[in-house]
């Protein structure tokens, strides 16, 4: 669902309160089936590498990508978890085979742990039966395959027809409008990145000199704002989905994003200028043990530095 933080302040010609209903005839929502049994793959191929399956959307479409990429990477046939292809089949033609459950349980899998960005060994990777682990979601893997990784996560039809039939709706008498979407994590994070991580999730100063940037190189912008930690949304919108959320925001011409594996994937899918929240952590943060910003914003993308007064102010 998406609103936006109470303290911003948006002008009624600039600011689009998100109420995405994606109406869907009982066959469009269900999940698309299975592919039939896994067939036999080239000799040269033999072998069954797959990924965990953990996490929400932009979690999921990571591993499937990095798995998309280090397999090809390395010779061997990529297979999705039933689970992940019932997170993303919904919203994305995605090719990969899907392998069952049964077949899951009888491999003994070769589990091999990733960090989140790429490194020369995972070029080389042995074994027959890999099952990748992690959460991995860093451009440093697959940005070589960018466009074979956006047609992967191409929507299917149906789904694009009604976000653009909204973003259309919301042109009005506007010429030259532009479409910014906005993404505001919250949720767990208002928490976590404080307590554990040493960092701070987006303030009110970061999105005004965010939406200040598209205001002064744009003459009509139109901001279209989700998020996942609104109380105005938990208790009157509820047929939106995290999904529906991501498809309306791909569907815009350029991206401000807060923190987040979601946001990180609507800039890369729009392609069109994003602004992303820079340097949201104290330099002895844990995250960063985890976490590289290089290898997670693409270099063309424009940082605007966090506010860390409250966490050096103890406050």
């Amino acid at each position: 669902v998406s609103v936006t933080d109470a303290s911003v302040s948006f002008t009624r010609e600039e600011f689009s309160l998100f109420a995405f209903n994606l109406i869907l005839s009982e066959a469009e929502q269900e999940i698309p089936p299975l592919p039939s049994p896994t067939p036999a793959w080239p000799r040269s191929q033999w072998g069954m590498w797959t990924v965990n399956s953990i996490g929400r959307l932009g979690n999921q479409m990571g591993e499937y990508a990095t798995l998309y990429a280090l397999a090809k990477m390395n010779g061997r046939q990529a297979y999705i978890l039933p689970e992940m292809h019932r997170q993303l089949a919904p919203l994305f033609r995605i090719t990969l085979p899907v392998v069952s459950s049964d077949v899951v349980r009888s491999i003994p899998w070769r589990n091999y742990g990733l960090h989140d960005w790429m490194s020369e060994e995972y070029r080389h990777i042995k074994g027959k039966y890999v099952r990748l682990t992690g959460y991995p979601c860093s451009w440093t893997f697959y940005h070589h395959l960018r466009q074979e990784i956006l047609q992967e996560f191409s929507f299917h039809d149906h789904v694009k027809e009604e976000a653009n039939r909204y973003l259309a709706g919301l042109r009005g008498q506007r010429r030259n409008v532009t479409y910014v979407g906005i993404h505001v994590r919250r949720g767990d994070y208002v928490r976590v990145m404080p307590q554990i991580w040493k960092g701070v999730v987006a303030d009110k100063a970061y999105l005004e000199k965010a939406m200040g940037y598209f205001r002064d190189k744009y003459q009509e912008p139109v901001f279209v704002v989700t998020s996942n930690g609104m109380e105005w949304c938990r208790e009157n919108i509820n047929e939106s989905s995290p999904g529906r959320d991501f498809a309306l925001l791909a569907h815009c011409n350029h991206t401000i994003m807060t923190i987040g594996t979601f946001g990180i994937w609507v800039g890369y899918l729009v392609g069109g200028e994003t602004v992303y929240l820079a340097n949201y952590t104290l330099p002895d943060s844990p995250f960063l043990r985890l976490f590289k910003p290089e290898a997670a914003f693409l270099p063309e993308w424009i940082g605007i530095n966090a506010d860390l007064s409250p966490l050096r102010g103890g406050t």
